[in-house]
C-alpha cells in the first residue's frame, strides 16, 4: 500500500501539516526539520502525486518571476527565448511565469522589480543580477524574511544565499580565449581587453581569466588596462578607434561582452582588419556573419537558450517537488567557433 503523509508524520513525530509543508516546499518550517522529514519519506518509499500538487499550486496562484537585465543585447534576446520556451512548457501546470526586462544594467530598477515580484506572490525568482550592495541586500531579504527561492543566471552575485547559478564558468571562458589569442599574436604584441559593465561579474571574471592566462602563456605581450563599452557598439567603436590612434603595436582585441560590431567598424575605418586579431564572446547571428567575413577570428559561445530555460525549470521543480539542485553552479558548455564551423 502507498505510504501516507500521516504515517510519515507519526514516524517523524510531527504534525501532518508539517509533513505537508516539508514535502511541498512551503514556508514556515526549519531547514533541519524539512531535511529530516524528506529523508524519512525517502526511506519509507513515499511517492508524491505530481498532478495533484500541480493543481494545488495552480489554485494558490503560484508564480515564478524572471528578471533579465541587459535585455537589449543580441545574446540576451536568445536567453529570453529560452525563458519563454520554459514558460510555455510549465504554465500548462498552472504556474505563471512573470518575465520582466531591463534594457541595460540598472540595480535600482532591478530592486524595484524584485519588490513587485514579492508583492505578486512569486515563490521563486530567477534573475540576471549586478554586483551591487543594494541588490545583494534585497536578495538576502527575499531569501531570508520572505523565504523566496532565488536562481541567478548568466551572471552571478556574491554574498547571496541562492539555490544555484546557471551560466558559463566565466574564468574558464576567459582562459579559453587567452589560449587562442596566445597562438595567433606576433611577438611583443599589444592586446586590448574590452568588457561590458563593471557590475557584471560574468564580464569581470572573463576579463580576469583572460588577463591571467595570457600573461602566463605569453610574457612578451603587453595587455592594456580593461576598457568598458557598456554593451554599446558605439562606445566599443570609440574606444577601439582611440586605442588604434595611440598604440601602433595593437595586434589583438578580446571582447568579454557585447560590442563586436563597433570594434569591427573601427578596424575597417582604420584599415587594421588584417593586422588586429579579434576574439569575442557570444554566438549571435551578427557575430557569426562577422566570423564568416573574417572580421572576427574566434567566437566563444555559452548556450544562451539553456541560460534562459534552466532557471525556470529549477524553480518549477523546487516549487512542485521541493527538489533542490544537486550542484550550486550549473555551468553551460564553453563553445569555440571559427569561420570553418559556423
Amino acid at each position: 500500500m502507498p505510504v501516507t503523509i500521516q504515517e510519515i508524520a507519526d514516524r517523524a513525530g510531527v504534525s501532518r501539516g508539517t509533513v505537508d509543508r516539508a514535502l511541498n516546499g512551503r514556508r514556515g518550517i526549519s531547514p533541519e526539520t524539512e531535511a529530516k522529514i524528506k529523508e524519512i519519506a525517502r526511506r519509507m518509499g513515499y511517492r508524491t502525486n505530481r498532478a495533484g500538487r500541480a493543481l494545488a499550486l495552480a489554485a494558490r496562484g503560484e508564480k515564478i518571476g524572471v528578471l533579465v537585465q541587459a535585455a537589449d543585447t543580441p545574446f540576451m534576446k536568445e536567453v529570453i527565448e529560452g525563458v519563454r520556451d520554459a514558460a510555455s512548457e510549465y504554465e500548462q501546470y498552472g504556474i505563471a511565469v512573470d518575465l520582466q526586462q531591463i534594457g541595460n544594467v540598472d540595480a535600482k530598477k532591478a530592486v524595484s522589480i524584485l519588490d513587485q515580484f514579492a508583492e505578486r506572490g512569486c515563490g521563486g525568482i530567477a534573475l540576471v543580477p549586478a554586483d551591487d550592495a543594494l541588490l545583494r541586500e534585497k536578495l538576502n531579504q527575499l531569501t531570508g524574511e520572505k523565504q523566496i527561492d532565488i536562481v541567478t543566471f548568466n551572471s552571478d552575485v556574491e554574498g547571496v544565499k541562492r539555490l544555484c547559478f546557471v551560466g558559463q564558468d566565466s574564468i574558464q571562458s576567459g582562459r579559453t580565449a587567452a589560449g587562442l589569442m596566445a597562438e595567433i599574436l606576433p611577438e611583443r604584441a599589444v592586446c586590448l581587453v574590452l568588457s561590458g559593465h563593471p557590475s557584471n561579474l560574468s564580464n569581470e571574471y572573463r576579463a580576469l581569466g583572460f588577463q591571467r592566462e595570457l600573461g602566463g602563456l605569453r610574457g612578451d605581450i603587453r595587455i592594456l588596462p580593461v576598457q568598458y563599452d557598456y554593451d554599446s557598439d558605439r562606445k566599443a567603436e570609440e574606444i577601439t578607434a582611440a586605442i588604434l590612434r595611440d598604440t601602433v603595436e595593437l595586434s589583438g582585441i578580446y571582447l568579454a561582452a557585447a560590442g563586436a560590431e563597433g570594434v569591427c567598424r573601427a578596424l575597417e575605418k582604420s584599415g587594421a582588419v588584417d593586422r588586429v586579431k579579434v576574439i569575442s564572446n557570444d554566438i549571435t547571428p551578427a557575430n557569426m556573419q562577422a566570423l564568416r567575413e573574417r572580421r572576427l577570428d574566434f567566437l566563444i559561445g555559452q548556450d544562451a537558450h539553456a541560460q534562459g530555460y534552466e532557471p525556470v525549470r529549477v524553480l518549477f521543480e523546487k516549487l512542485l517537488d521541493g527538489k533542490v539542485p544537486e550542484q550550486e553552479n550549473m555551468y553551460t558548455e564553453i563553445l569555440i567557433k571559427t569561420r570553418y564551423n559556423v
